[in-house]
C-alpha cells in the first residue's frame, strides 16, 4: 500500500484497498464534486476505458481534463481551430467569418482585446477554482461604477439626458425612502409594526435615502458636484457645489432606476473578477493541459450508439475521419445535434429542440485616445440605455494608457436583432450613432479600429446561451421535462453543456455540468462487472 500511495498517488492505493475490502465504506454521495481517480477503477473496469467528446467549449474542455486524469482514453474533437466555443476573445489578428459571408479580422492594438462572448466571473464561482488549479491570473472586473451614466428616451423631466448613476441612485433611493418614511409616520404600517420597529425602520431610512431630520430628501454630496465628476471640494474655500435633485415625481416618472436592480442579483454582485488578458485564457489552459488529446478543425458529421459503443464520423483537412470509443460526451449546442447523422430516439430528438437559442452580440470600439478616463473619471462599469446598444461597457484593464477598447453595445433579444441582419460598418454607425446620444460628440472621434459579432450568425454555435420553452427567460432553476430527458445518457451517450445547469449563460453552468456529467460516466465505469 505504500509503495503504491508513493508511486501513484493516493487515488490508487485507496483502489488498491477497496479492491481488497481494506477501505471503509463511503456514506452517500459527496456533497463537494470529488475528481475522478484512476485508483477508482482498480479491479473494476478490466482495460483503458475510452472517451469521445464533442465539442471543446468549457463543458467539453472540463470533462475531458477530468477524465483524462483518472486514466481514461480522451479524444476531444474541436471544430473550430480555437478552445473555448462562446467564451471568445477578440485580439488582432482574429478572422471572423458570420453566417451570410461577412468576414471581418480584428486589428487592435498589440494586448488590446474585449471579450465576445462570457467577460465576468462571481466570485461564489467555480470558474476561479480552475484558474487557480490551471494558473490563470486573474484581475477586478468593475460591474458597476458610480461614474458612469443612465440615459433613457421619453417626455419627462429625467428623459433623453444622460444622468451619473451617483445621482439616479441618490435620487431613487432618497425618495423612495422619504416616502416610506411619510407612510410610517402617518401610521399606515401600524398594523404590521410595533413603535419600537417604527423608530428602528425610520432611522435605517434617514441613512439609506439620505434624509433630513424631519424625514425629507433634499439631496446631498451623494449626486456628486456641478462641474463633473472631476469636480468637488477642493482646498481653500473652495467647498464645490451640490448638484440638485430631480422631483420626485420626475424621478418616478423617468424610471432613472429601472437597471439598479442587476447589480443585486447573485451572480452579478460586485466584487467580480475576470483573467488577466480575456476570459479565453482560461480555455487555453485547459488546451494546454490536455495537448495532443483535441483535435482542432475535426467537424463532426455523425453520432450514433453502436454495440458497445459510440461511432463518431468527422471531417478534418478535407479527409473524412471515423472514430469509436466505449463512451461520448455530446457538448454541441442542443440547436445543432439534430442535423449530425444521429440514431438517438425521437423523443430525445423532440427534447432536444426544447432548447431555443437566444439573440446577443457585442461590438467592440478601439479609440486611441481613453477620454472616458480623462474627462469623465470612468474607470471600469457600464452606462445602460433603453435604446438599442443597451449599454456601453467601459475596459476594465491597461488603465491610463494611450488607448482602450470599448464595448459600444452588448444587447439580448429584440435590441440585438435590431443589428443581426447589419454588416460591420452599419452596426459600428448605428453604435456610434447612439452612444454619442450618452456621452456626447467625442464618442464619434478618434476610432482607431473596431470589430463586431453576433452569435445567431457564428457557425458552430448559432446563439448565445439557451432558454427552455415553458421557462421564460430563466437561466435556470426551472426543470422542463424535456431538460430533464437530456440529463440521462441515451444508451452510452451523455448530454452536457450550460443549457443542463442551473447557471445558463455562465461558464460555471458548463463547467459544473461537465462534471456532473463525467461523475456519472464514472460511476457507471467504475461498477461494471
Amino acid at each position: 500500500m505504500r509503495g503504491l500511495g508513493m508511486t501513484g498517488g493516493a487515488g490508487l492505493a485507496y483502489g488498491a484497498m477497496a479492491t481488497l475490502g481494506l477501505a471503509p465504506a463511503t456514506a452517500g454521495v459527496p456533497v463537494r464534486f470529488q475528481a475522478p481517480a484512476a485508483g477508482d477503477l482498480i479491479g473494476k473496469a478490466p482495460g483503458s476505458t475510452s472517451v469521445v467528446v464533442l465539442g471543446g467549449g468549457p463543458s467539453g474542455l472540463v470533462s475531458a481534463y477530468e477524465l483524462a486524469k483518472a486514466g481514461y482514453d480522451v479524444t476531444l474533437l474541436e471544430a473550430r481551430t480555437r478552445p473555448g466555443g462562446r467564451v471568445y476573445s477578440v485580439r488582432a489578428g482574429t478572422t471572423e467569418t458570420e453566417i451570410g459571408g461577412e468576414t471581418q479580422t480584428c486589428t487592435f492594438s498589440e494586448g488590446h482585446f474585449y471579450n465576445l462572448g462570457a467577460t465576468r466571473i462571481p466570485q461564489s464561482h467555480i470558474t476561479l477554482d480552475y484558474c487557480r488549479e490551471l494558473g490563470v491570473e486573474v484581475q477586478p472586473f468593475g460591474n458597476q461604477n458610480s461614474n458612469t451614466v443612465v440615459h433613457y428616451t421619453g417626455n419627462t423631466a429625467t428623459s433623453n439626458q444622460s444622468i451619473q448613476y451617483r445621482a439616479a441612485k441618490a435620487d431613487t433611493y432618497g425618495y423612495v425612502s422619504e416616502l416610506l418614511h411619510k407612510a410610517t409616520s402617518m401610521g399606515a404600517l401600524d398594523t404590521e409594526l410595533t413603535p419600537e420597529d417604527k423608530e428602528k425602520l425610520s432611522s435605517f431610512l434617514r441613512d439609506f435615502g439620505d434624509l433630513s431630520s424631519d424625514g425629507r430628501y433634499l439631496g446631498s454630496s451623494r449626486r456628486g458636484y456641478e462641474g463633473g465628476p472631476a469636480a468637488g471640494p477642493g482646498a481653500g474655500l473652495n467647498f464645490g457645489t451640490e448638484t440638485k435633485p430631480f422631483g420626485m415625481s420626475d424621478v418616478i416618472q423617468g424610471g432613472i432606476g429601472r437597471a439598479f436592480s442587476f447589480e443585486f442579483g447573485f451572480d452579478q454582485a460586485m466584487q467580480m473578477m475576470t483573467p488577466v488578458g480575456g476570459m479565453d485564457r482560461i480555455m487555453y489552459a485547459f488546451r494546454d493541459k490536455l495537448g495532443d488529446k483535441i483535435k482542432f478543425g475535426a467537424e463532426v458529421t455523425s453520432m450514433k450508439n453502436v454495440p458497445d459503443g459510440v461511432t463518431v464520423e468527422y471531417k478534418q483537412n478535407g479527409t473524412r475521419h471515423t472514430i469509436t470509443a466505449d463512451y461520448c460526451i455530446c457538448t454541441v449546442p442542443p440547436n445543432l445535434v439534430g442535423r449530425l447523422d444521429n440514431n438517438l430516439p425521437s423523443d430525445v430528438l423532440l427534447a432536444l429542440q426544447g432548447a431555443v437559442p437566444a439573440s446577443a452580440g457585442k461590438l467592440g470600439i478601439e479609440y486611441s485616445r481613453r477620454w472616458w478616463e480623462t474627462e469623465d473619471r470612468i474607470y471600469g462599469g457600464a452606462s445602460n440605455t433603453d435604446m438599442d446598444i443597451a449599454q456601453i461597457m467601459f475596459p476594465y484593464d491597461h488603465f491610463h494608457s494611450d488607448r482602450g477598447v470599448v464595448v459600444a453595445y452588448y444587447n439580448t433579444g429584440r435590441r440585438q436583432q435590431a443589428f443581426e441582419s447589419l454588416t460591420h460598418r452599419q452596426r459600428l454607425a448605428k453604435a456610434l450613432a447612439e452612444g454619442s446620444l450618452i456621452h456626447g460628440e467625442r464618442y464619434n472621434r478618434d476610432v482607431a479600429s473596431s470589430f463586431s459579432g453576433s452569435w445567431r450568425r457564428i457557425k458552430y454555435s448559432e446563439g448565445a446561451w439557451m432558454s427552455w420553452k415553458g421557462a421564460g427567460d430563466s437561466h435556470g432553476g426551472v426543470a422542463t421535462p424535456e431538460y430533464e430527458k437530456l440529463l440521462e445518457p441515451v444508451d452510452r451517450i451523455y448530454f452536457a453543456g450550460d443549457h443542463l445547469s442551473n447557471a445558463i449563460a455562465w461558464i460555471h453552468g458548463a463547467l459544473t455540468s461537465g462534471r456532473d456529467t463525467v461523475t456519472k460516466l464514472h460511476e457507471r465505469v467504475a461498477t461494471a462487472a
